[in-house]
């Protein structure tokens, strides 16, 4: 059984940034990636926001960075995906792959968060036929074709703006009648010409035979129902932290996020959470880097103190 000073589950902002951090101290982590190598950030299309980039830089560009960086101090990168853990017994912990059973003597989760789904008729069934989570991904097969964009925050009209370079039109649907989005971001969706907005609004069925054709819609003040033909759905209404895997061994709350002290320590010693597995509340790059950077710096000093 392979044994690891510690491992890292989850290679986007914050486990990479945990990685380099270790690895500069000389643990020599081993950083398990999950099934995106970069998680969220790698299927953004820009970030603007991020310090150090003043024009901005693409997501898959800034996680190639964080790993170039992470393996220079002599991180190693495993493609695979953890499957189950063993954290009952304390350290060394088990940690099962795919691939091969670990132990290690500590462990940083980074594992993110994935996208909430509408849970609608429809909505299964048509993914990949028009139905979609990630504009990045699936924009370029839009190209002059009628969208309908699910949210309104930052995601939402990030991705909204994105689609604009393909889409003739994209229509953002939003149960308020405001954006939650940053004011930036607002004034650049309301400004686009492509862009319109469909307030107080909800969608209850994404209809289509083999493709999405159109969608059945509801305002949430008048309880006028209505259809509209669309090509294409793109959802961003949240996430769920990609928790499930430790329930029962952790302490998260109500929704799922595991629970920190102020040192980035679960409720097991040894057993470290960054980014928004833990963070319900900012969610951002930059956050999950300090994030990251502190679980690193928090799990060295703990092994530290347990030899």
């Amino acid at each position: 059984m392979p044994t690891e000073t510690i491992i890292i589950v989850g290679s986007g902002p914050a486990g990479l940034t945990a990685a380099l951090y270790t690895a500069r101290a000389n643990l020599n982590p081993l950083v398990i990636s999950g099934n995106q190598l970069g998680g969220q950030i790698s299927i953004t299309s820009e970030v603007e926001n991020y310090p150090g980039f003043p024009e901005g830089i693409t997501g898959p560009e800034l996680v190639e960075l964080m790993r170039k960086q992470a393996e220079r101090f002599g991180a190693k990168l495993l493609i695979d995906e953890v499957t189950e853990v063993d954290f009952t017994q304390g350290a060394p912990f088990q940690l099962k792959t795919f691939g091969y059973t670990y132990e290690a003597d500590a462990v940083i989760l980074a594992l993110g968060a994935s996208p909430k789904r509408l849970g609608i008729p429809g909505e299964e069934t048509l993914i990949g036929r028009g139905v979609s989570f990630c504009a990045t991904c699936d924009g370029f097969f839009f190209r002059d074709k009628d969208v309908i964009v699910v949210g309104g925050g930052d995601s939402a009209l990030e991705e909204g703006l994105f689609l604009t370079r393909f889409a003739k039109r994209v229509r953002v649907v939003h149960r308020r009648d405001e954006l939650r989005a940053g004011e930036a971001l607002k004034q650049r969706a309301l400004a686009n010409e492509k862009i319109e907005f469909i307030w107080d609004t909800v969608l209850e069925e994404i209809v289509g035979n083999g493709k999405v054709e159109a969608v059945k819609a509801r305002n949430v003040k008048s309880g006028e129902t209505f259809q509209l033909e669309t090509d294409g759905v793109f959802i961003f209404i949240g996430h769920d932290p990609n928790s499930e895997l430790f329930k029962g061994q952790l302490e998260m709350d109500e929704r799922g996020y595991l629970i920190t002290d102020d040192r980035m320590m679960t409720s097991v010693p040894g057993v470290f959470a960054a980014g928004e597995i833990q963070d319900s509340v900012y969610r951002q790059v930059t956050t999950s880097v300090g994030q990251g950077a502190a679980a690193g710096m928090m799990a060295e000093r703990w092994l530290e103190s347990t030899t």
